[in-house]
């Protein structure tokens, strides 16, 4: 068996701390769709790991994002206790002083000046798209999501998941390091547990999570084909999909924050948004068919209540993991050997924060 993370890097606000330096800035970050910021004008504010943006659509329909202070005084441009999103016709305007930007971050206007200084724009993080998600890169490095992303998109193409949209969301406040969360979705050995009603729709998961082919998709029970109460509905299976994932369940952990539990007739997008050490703003998007959402009898009732369930068995197991961490007697624990794909988390970890964070 190999041995986890020592627990000090689930619980200290020091490693918190360097985790936004040398892991959240230098990663591409999931923070919304793109159907968020779909027009021009369109504006919504995201937070990575504190540092607060905002994701801009130009008017030349490019999605840029930029840091959210005002390059006169570092006044916010969209103040933390305002509106989360909104629209604009063509400027962005500083409410301190009224610094007006261009979509594209260049400053137009400021009052009373003679001249406006030419030289001066908002600050930019990278932004890219995948599948529909926007991802932002603090690190002004060129290193390209594609590489992040490695085999993931072959696997998940017939879903067409830039096609899908939101049709519900739950947001979730969890006492939990953003770590435990992510090693917990990686691993199938807490099913039978904690569980009990998945795994009446997907028997497989009774049995320690040991051989599951997630690959290839892992069966549902007889007379089951999708993750909902009943583990049928009345949606028709997404289109593209093979013979095989219209009737299996595939899941994929998309580092560092981005989980995909992929059903027949919907997606779920987990994105994890670390606040401190010891707590993580989950948001849960339920994704399905344009024609799906726009039928007149449009329910996702039956995958939001099983998935609702589902969460807070994992939100409350993932609390109670971090303060059993805290433990004068506990030091780090053991991975059994199902849980292999959850070490995955550790090495993918040490690799970029250095080894000195397995002490």
């Amino acid at each position: 068996m190999q041995q986890t993370l020592p627990y000090r890097v689930y619980l200290d606000d020091d490693v918190f701390a360097a985790e936004r330096r040398s892991l959240f800035a230098r990663q591409w970050v999931a923070v919304a769709r793109a159907d968020d910021v779909a027009e021009p004008g369109d504006w919504r504010r995201i937070d990575v790991t504190g540092e607060q943006l905002l994701l801009v659509r130009g008017a030349d329909r490019v999605l840029r994002a930029f840091a959210n202070t005002c390059r006169h005084r570092g006044a916010e441009l969209c103040p933390a206790d305002g509106p989360v999103h909104g629209h604009v016709e063509r400027a962005l305007r500083c409410p301190y002083h009224h610094w007006t930007y261009a979509l594209d971050g260049q400053l137009r206007a400021a009052p009373h000046l003679a001249e406006t200084p030419a030289d001066i724009e908002l600050h930019a993080a990278a932004v890219a798209t995948w599948a529909g998600f926007v991802f932002v890169r603090l690190d002004p490095d060129e290193s390209q999501l594609e590489l992040q992303l490695a085999t993931i998109d072959r696997r998940i193409r017939n879903y067409r998941l830039a096609d899908l949209r939101r049709g519900a969301s739950v947001t979730y406040e969890v006492a939990a390091n953003w770590k435990v969360i992510a090693e917990n979705y990686n691993e199938c050995y807490h099913c039978g547990p904690i569980h009990p009603e998945l795994c009446e729709l997907v028997p497989a998961f009774r049995h320690g999570g040991a051989d599951l082919p997630w690959e290839d998709g892992i069966a549902y029970r007889d007379g089951a084909w999708t993750l909902t109460t009943t583990g049928t509905t009345t949606r028709a299976p997404l289109a593209g999909l093979d013979a095989v994932e219209q009737t299996h369940h595939k899941g994929e952990l998309i580092y560092p924050n981005l989980l995909l539990s992929l059903s027949a007739d919907h997606v779920v997008a987990f994105t994890l948004l670390p606040r401190a050490a010891g707590h993580t703003t989950i948001v849960c998007d339920f994704l399905f068919a344009l024609d799906a959402l726009e039928a007149p009898d449009f329910d996702p009732s039956d995958a939001v209540e099983l998935w609702d369930l589902v969460n807070r068995q994992d939100w409350r197991i993932a609390e109670s993991v971090q303060r059993g961490m805290a433990s004068f007697a506990a030091n780090r624990g053991w991975f059994a050997p199902m849980e292999d794909e959850s070490a995955d988390i550790r090495r993918w970890y040490l690799s970029i924060m250095g080894e000195a964070f397995d002490e």
